[in-house]
């Protein structure tokens, strides 16, 4: 807290010059002896009397013309000294913080690439199974469709059947169930072209 004023030249001049000539020579003294130490520094307290020496005198000067160019002095604050151990104590904990921190940005980034590779693989596999499933189904349709035309025809050409040695070797039921497989082929191949189209339009 400051409790002092650093003379300025103002004040310096009134106290060299004799304009405070009226004023009780104890406080003239002790004006001159603080203008002398070091630093030129008047106590608050001295400055109160100065002004009531100045009133009860009648004196034309007014405590704040001879303190013109004057500034207050401010103590420095003692800074205590930092304990090495809190001071260490202090780097640990910020060290610990920013490995928490770098762990949690590359833990994002990982998890980021490692999600999309997934979600990238698992469309793949969708797509391929997709086409998979399809090609089996389509296989399968045209197999059912042959076996079910070739079976059923038995009963369509049975008495042409019956002069033949082994019915499986009729050629009638071979045609037939040719001619069925092949027109439920086409229609399934279409069907699967146009899904595969679709599916590839997605991608």
């Amino acid at each position: 807290m400051a409790s002092a004023v650093r003379a300025g030249r103002r004040l310096r001049q009134a106290v060299e010059g004799g304009e405070l000539a009226g004023l009780a020579a104890g406080l003239r003294a002790e004006l001159e002896a603080a203008l002398a130490s070091e630093g030129a520094l008047v106590p608050f307290s001295l400055l109160r009397r100065l002004h009531a020496a100045l009133r009860e005198a009648g004196s034309p000067l007014y405590l704040h013309e001879l303190l013109e160019g004057s500034e207050i002095d401010l103590p420095e604050v003692p800074v205590p000294p930092r304990n090495p151990e809190l001071v260490a104590r202090l780097e640990r904990i910020k060290a610990k913080l920013a490995n928490e921190e770098y762990r949690r940005m590359t833990r994002n980034i990982t998890g980021q690439e490692m999600n999309g590779t997934l979600a990238e693989f698992g469309r793949q596999v969708r797509s391929v199974k997709a086409v998979v499933i399809t090609i089996f189904n389509f296989i399968v349709t045209v197999v059912a469709a042959f076996a079910c035309t070739y079976l059923g025809s038995q009963y369509v050409f049975a008495e042409t059947a019956a002069g033949h040695l082994s019915l499986f070797l009729c050629p009638q039921h071979v045609l037939s169930a040719v001619i069925v497989a092949s027109v439920v082929g086409l229609a399934e191949l279409y069907v699967m072209v146009r899904t595969l189209e679709g599916d590839l339009g997605k991608l």
